[in-house]
């Protein structure tokens, strides 16, 4: 954690007065909690106020005010609600106003008080509401009172109070103490949305209801009247009549508001079926013509048809698809129209229609249009039962699906046939595979072979003369293999040129060997394609289900194997599988991921051959040689995990270490002494690193880390790989000879080069392969092909380099022949670094001391 961070600051504590705000006024504004305090502050000192005003009167007083407000409690229970009506009024107000003209305005306030709550408690949950309607009820009845009192105490001063202004100034405080209660119960909302009070709209809402004030504030008046009269006897004889009268107004208003609803309701239940059964008739008009509509101009043929078969009404379009006219097709049956073998199939269906085992079916079916053609058609026969018809029948549904099944059968011929011989592709080869797999398991009788066949040099011809003379070629190879199998053998072209031949027979390995004779023997004969003939050949691979399979995978898989090994045994021949190859492949495949990992780990060494001038006996260099140290099986041959290395892609790595490794060592080397300065470092490079975008980089970037010179490196290429990829090549070489690096051509002598290429590539050295040095005898083929490699050197100025120098007579023909560099066994095997090391120490010593001991006198400490 960092220290120096400011603290994070803590949450002020809330106030006790902000949580109960939160907890019960969260939509309040300020305005309206102001507002809300101080009504209920001032309503609270009104009822206290209140109590003791009245604490000095007379227990017959207090029994009144408690009646009196326990009545208008109660009435607050039963608002009297007014038919037709969303609003209502409670009929406590006649006890609260008599109250109040008998015992005077805090006697009414707490009346007021009790009956606000009980209706605030009736429609509300909130508890803002259930304080505040009881104190605002307080206020509006105490102040309006006071008011009632005052003025009737002045009427009654001058002596003008009489009964009739008593009800007249009763009523203007019932209707005056609507307005105030109203007012103050308003203001709280319209405070929450700082809005202004609407006298108008106010008086218009609720009115009525102040008249309803006025008309109880009336009775209240006569109530008193009587008892100023008659006492209170009187007053407690009309208080039950009074309630009943407005018990019963009540539960008749209810009765009145429920036999409303009913009659609404039975209205609303009529209107909607009169409606409903409306838009029924509406609608299946409506759908009548749709269907009338969509019956004459459907794009698919539409027929109504009896039960007995036979067309009732048919449409253009089916008229259109068997060229008929109206009048060719009325009352004739269907199947008239269907061939006679699909006919039954479509009888049948009707059949059970007709016995009520289904409601609805589909079929294809064979039509037959007026002109004999044949039509496709997928029919759909359904129930169809029309308004006023004298019985239902059936409709029928026919669509031409002859373009349809035409794509269908497109479709599946291009998911299962290759695009460009038209022969069965991998997946349809493997579902034959699959079957005759399961016909050899059910009966062991039933062999069958298969032949994986690759053509040995189809890339060269693609690169060579383009990708359409490739698949003419391939059109070409395919219709060969055709020829020479028999009908009933599947041949598929599996993908690039892998052909694959399935043959079932009773004796099937000698059928597939004497197939695999008659396929190599017909390949032999050239290709007359552009102009120009090209002759390949292929190499066979073949396996016999008696090996035991159970997938067709695994049959593929040995049938391929056994092609590589006709290939790697010199190719344009055939291999039998056999147990061993699989295991040759498991393990192949086995060194292919540990070869990974040990390039990953870094565990692969570089060894480092010496090169000497023939003439001279000087070290003129080194070439580096990769080599794996196995941790189980040793040391394993550059011949065993190179070609590995190319087949998994793993050649440029493997070239990117030697290329560091050799390059860093070579400089260090220069570096002992200034007689080394002129060493160089030949590197083999193979195929897949000059097909590499990266090629030219990849060496610059070797060169410069290693601070060498261009010059001090030299490239090798063999023969083969470098005319095979001639043209893609040479861009590359010629930007590595503009660079200064130098460029050998490995085993000269055993390729196909031209004298024209040679003559034209930005070449160095030539490289004598070891197999004429190893045979190089005094008047053999070999030493004159020798020869001629070294004069053909000469005469093109490149230096020619022999390896695999065994012998001193070797070395001594070399030497009369002319040739320059040599290397070999006799010279120096590959030495580790440390080995070349004392090499070097020697030679420098030997400097020193004015020796000119050459390669041929050294002691066999390097040999």
């Amino acid at each position: 954690m960092n220290s120096l961070a400011p603290a994070a600051t803590p949450e002020p504590a809330l106030s006790v007065w902000t949580r109960i705000h939160r907890a019960f006024m969260p939509d309040y504004n300020r305005k309206a909690t102001i507002y809300w305090w101080s009504i209920v502050l001032v309503g609270a000192l009104t009822l206290l106020s209140s109590v003791h005003t009245l604490s000095d009167e007379p227990a017959t007083a207090w029994m009144q005010i408690t009646v009196g407000t326990a009545i208008a409690m109660l009435a607050g229970f039963f608002p009297v609600r007014i038919p037709r009506s969303k609003n209502a009024f409670a009929a406590g107000e006649v006890f609260i106003f008599l109250l109040l003209l008998l015992h005077g305005p805090a006697a009414a306030a707490l009346a007021a008080s009790g009956e606000a709550l009980v209706g605030s408690w009736r429609t509300s949950k909130r508890w803002t509401s259930r304080i505040a309607s009881p104190a605002m009820a307080a206020v509006a009845m105490f102040g309006t009172g006071s008011l009632l009192h005052a003025g009737l105490e002045l009427l009654k001063s001058h002596g003008l109070l009489a009964d009739g202004l008593l009800m007249i100034a009763t009523m203007v405080l019932a209707v005056l103490y609507f307005f105030v209660n109203t007012v103050l119960a308003t203001a709280v909302p319209l405070l929450k949305r700082n809005e202004r009070l609407q006298v108008r709209s106010m008086i218009g809402n609720f009115g009525w209801i102040g008249v309803a004030f006025a008309g109880s504030a009336s009775l209240s008046a006569l109530l008193f009247l009587t008892y100023q009269r008659s006492g209170i006897g009187v007053l407690m004889a009309a208080a039950p009549i009074l309630a009943m009268l407005l018990a019963t107004l009540h539960f008749f208003f209810r009765q009145q508001e429920s036999d409303e609803l009913v009659r609404k309701s039975r209205v609303e239940i009529i209107e909607r079926e009169t409606e409903q059964a409306a838009r029924h008739m509406r609608e299946l008009e409506a759908s009548e013509r749709r269907f009338h509509s969509a019956f004459t101009h459907a794009s698919i043929g539409m027929t109504l048809v009896s039960f007995e078969g036979r067309i009732v009404q048919a449409n253009l379009a089916l008229r259109t698809l068997l060229g008929m006219d109206d009048g060719e097709m009325l009352h004739r049956e269907f199947t008239e129209f269907v061939y006679t073998e699909d006919a039954s199939v479509l009888e049948q269906q009707l059949a059970r229609v007709r016995a009520g085992e289904i409601d609805a079916f589909a079929v294809e079916l064979r039509c037959r249009h007026h002109g004999g053609a044949e039509v496709l058609v997928a029919v759909h026969c359904s129930f169809f039962s029309e308004p006023g018809a004298a019985a239902p029948c059936l409709i029928l549904q026919v669509q031409d699906i002859s373009a349809r099944r035409r794509a269908e059968a497109g479709l599946h011929h291009l998911a299962f046939h290759d695009s460009l011989t038209g022969l069965p592709n991998r997946r349809r080869f493997h579902e034959h595979l699959a079957r005759a797999l399961e016909r050899a398991t059910a009966d062991p009788r039933r062999q069958f072979g298969v032949l994986f066949l690759d053509f040995d040099r189809f890339k060269l011809i693609n690169d060579s003369m383009g990708h359409t003379v490739g698949d003419d070629f391939l059109v070409r190879v395919a219709r060969r293999i055709q020829d020479s199998v028999r009908p009933d053998d599947i041949v598929a072209r599996l993908g690039g040129d892998e052909f694959a031949i399935l043959a079932e027979d009773g004796d099937c390995e000698h059928y597939c060997v004497t197939l695999a004779e008659r396929l190599l023997h017909v390949m032999r004969k050239p290709f007359a394609i552009a102009g120009t003939e090209i002759t390949t050949s292929a190499s066979i691979g073949i396996t016999i289900s008696t090996a035991g399979y159970a997938k067709p995978e695994e049959v593929l898989r040995d049938a391929d194997t056994a092609m590589y090994k006709a290939k790697a045994a010199g190719k344009a021949r055939y291999a039998l599988f056999d147990v061993g190859l699989h295991a040759e492949v498991s393990e192949r495949v086995r060194l292919e991921g540990e070869l990974r990992r040990a390039l990953a780990a870094g565990q692969l060494s570089v060894a480092y051959q010496p090169l000497y001038n023939l003439s001279s006996g000087q070290l003129t260099g080194f070439e580096a040689l990769a080599r794996w140290h196995h941790p189980e099986l040793g040391v394993i041959s550059p011949a065993a995990f190179i070609p590995i290395a190319e087949e998994a892609g793993l050649m440029v790595p493997l070239s990117d270490f030697v290329l560091s490794r050799a390059c860093n060592r070579l400089k260090q080397w220069q570096q002992r002494d200034p007689v080394f300065a002129e060493l160089t470092m030949q590197i083999n490079i193979s195929g897949n690193d000059i097909a590499h975008s990266g090629f030219v980089p990849r060496i610059t970037r070797a060169i410069v880390e290693a601070r060498l010179q261009p010059q001090h490196l030299i490239l090798e290429l063999t023969e083969n790989i470098l005319m095979a990829r001639l043209e893609s090549a040479l861009p590359a070489l010629a930007e590595l000879r503009r660079l200064g690096v130098g460029l050998s051509v490995d085993d000269f002598g055993t390729g196909y080069s031209s004298l024209a290429h040679l003559s034209s590539l930005p070449i160095d050295s030539l490289k004598i392969d070891r197999s004429f040095v190893n045979k190089l005898q005094i008047g053999s083929n070999e030493a004159a092909v020798v020869r001629a490699i070294v004069l053909l050197g000469r005469s093109l100025g490149k230096a020619v380099i022999a390896e695999g120098i065994e012998t001193r007579s070797q070395l001594d023909q070399l030497g009369d022949m002319g040739c320059d560099v040599g290397q070999g066994y006799l010279l120096s095997r590959p030495l580790l670094p440390e080995v070349v090391d004392v090499l070097l120490d020697r030679i420098v010593a030997e400097t020193a001391r004015g020796f000119h001991n050459t390669a041929f006198d050294r002691p066999a400490l390097f040999h």
